[in-house]
């Protein structure tokens, strides 16, 4: 199954898996550095759909990633977002690693901030506007932490 296929495919298995559970919403579907990026539109069951620490999204995410490598599809990794969920939360990680940078810049002090692998990417990314600054992660599973600190001169 080709890049285009494998879109589609996406955006119709979660569709149908959504419509299992009563919801019919049209799924909007891009590619992002060979990621399929699911968007599904606000309904009703919205904190369902996130579920408790975002749990539910993330097996949505899963199972329809499962279903790509089921039918060999080229693109396999995907991200789905409800109701803007995740460019929301996204936005406030980046306004906290703003004030993290900026901490870290008055004192001199690094800061270890215990955050998911997809915040550590948020802030690591927000980090690369800024000469002075370097981040890093360090630990392993749960127990990873990412490192704020300033670029020694």
């Amino acid at each position: 199954m080709n890049k285009d296929e494998s879109v589609r495919f996406a955006a119709r298995y979660l569709e149908d898996l959504l419509s299992f559970f009563g919801i019919n919403v049209a799924v909007s579907s891009t590619v992002d550095d060979e990621v399929i990026q699911l968007s599904v539109p606000s309904t009703s069951l919205n904190s369902l759909l996130i579920g408790r620490n975002a749990d539910n999204l993330r097996a949505l995410q899963h199972v329809v990633s499962m279903a790509l490598v089921s039918k060999d599809a080229e693109l396999r990794r995907v991200n789905v977002d409800v109701a803007n969920y995740k460019r929301q939360r996204a936005d406030r990680i980046a306004e906290k690693a703003e004030n993290w940078i900026r901490k870290v810049r008055e004192t001199g002090e690094p800061m270890e901030i215990n955050l998911n692998a997809a915040d550590r990417r948020i802030v690591h990314k927000t980090a690369q506007d800024y000469s002075d600054i370097e981040t890093h992660s360090e630990g392993e599973g749960r127990e990873r932490k990412l490192i704020i600190s300033k670029i020694s001169d």
